[in-house]
C-alpha cells in the first residue's frame, strides 16, 4: 500500500493499449517502473488494468517540480514517443494535488 500524505502531486495516467506488441509493453512499463521508482521525488504508483485494454496508472510525486522533471527524463521522454507510435490506441494525463487521504485494511 502507498502513504499518500496531502500536498502530494498524483499523476493520472488513463490509456487504452493498442493491440500491437503487448511484449514491448510490458517490457517498457516494467521499466519505467524501476526508473520512477529511483528516481528524486517519487512516493509510489498504484495502477490497475481492466479486459478492456484501459490502463490506469496513477504515479506520486513529492511536488510538481519532481513529477515536471520525470516528464522530463530522456528515457521516460522516449518510451512516451513510442507509446504514441506503437503501444497506446490513446491515452489521458490528469495531474493533481492530494488534499485529503486514508486507508483501510481487513484485521486478518
Amino acid at each position: 500500500m502507498v502513504h499518500v500524505s496531502p500536498g502530494v502531486v498524483a499523476v493520472i495516467f488513463v490509456s487504452k493499449r493498442a493491440a500491437s506488441d503487448p511484449e514491448g509493453y510490458e517490457a517498457a512499463g516494467a521499466a519505467m517502473g524501476e526508473a520512477a521508482a529511483r528516481f528524486p521525488g517519487y512516493v509510489g504508483i498504484h495502477s490497475v488494468r481492466g479486459d478492456d485494454g484501459v490502463v490506469i496508472t496513477v504515479s506520486y510525486w513529492r511536488d510538481n517540480e519532481a513529477a515536471l522533471a520525470w516528464k522530463a527524463d530522456a528515457a521516460h521522454a522516449a518510451v512516451r514517443d513510442e507509446g504514441r507510435r506503437s503501444w497506446c490506441d490513446w491515452y489521458e494525463l490528469i495531474v493533481a494535488e492530494v488534499v485529503r487521504s486514508y486507508d483501510w485494511k481487513r484485521d486478518n
